[in-house]
């Protein structure tokens, strides 16, 4: 596993725990040697995860937009910086360079950015593994919810399964190296009348 792709919150949140984790996931990251692929912030949670990956002299790799490159205000440390013409080649180029996805807290734009890539895992377009770090219980309901899609036949527990959740940045890196992707033969069965 040489590059992971983390999705986060260009701000850092309500709890001081959240920018914690975010450092802990960088330090992580750089002691594991595991390059850094994110949006290319400087501010926030991605802020915080790139400069604790360069502090402990890890690869951090941003993406930005032209269009965000001032409003978010790009990191200008990092040891690459690509900028791309929209958020969908943003997604697209963070998805090819990375090796797995994990999601710190963050708002829409997070949950977008992983609802994606867990979805084209659902959909066979590639095995790698998909996190949730769920920091002070963030992702609980969120967890949860997934079990419901299960209950209610909206999803299957092989899909389930991609999910990978944990509270330490350790662990879940640890289950994303055991990971094995499910096998995908067909996602749609035929309406049973």
């Amino acid at each position: 596993m040489d590059k992971l792709a983390v999705f986060c919150g260009s701000r850092p949140g309500i709890s001081p725990t959240y920018l914690e984790a975010a450092t802990k996931l960088g330090k992580e990251l750089a002691n594991q040697h595991i390059t850094l692929v994110y949006g290319g912030a400087s501010v926030g949670l991605m802020g915080a995860v790139a400069d604790a990956v360069l502090n402990e002299g890890g690869k951090a790799i941003g993406v930005i937009p032209e269009f965000l490159k001032s409003k978010e205000v790009y990191h200008k440390n990092l040891t690459e910086l690509i900028i791309v013409d929209s958020m969908h080649e943003r997604k697209m180029t963070m998805a090819n360079l990375a090796d797995g996805f994990i999601a710190l807290p963050g708002g829409p734009g997070t949950l977008e950015e992983y609802f994606e890539v867990f979805t084209w895992a659902q959909l066979g377009l590639h095995q790698k593994p998909c996190g949730l770090l769920n920091v002070n219980n963030y992702y609980n309901q969120l967890l949860h919810f997934f079990q419901h899609m299960k209950e209610q036949q909206f999803m299957e527990q092989k899909h389930l399964d991609v999910v990978l959740s944990d509270t330490d940045a350790k662990e879940l890196i640890e289950k994303f190296r055991q990971y094995e992707p499910p096998a995908i033969k067909s996602f749609l069965q035929p309406h049973q009348t």
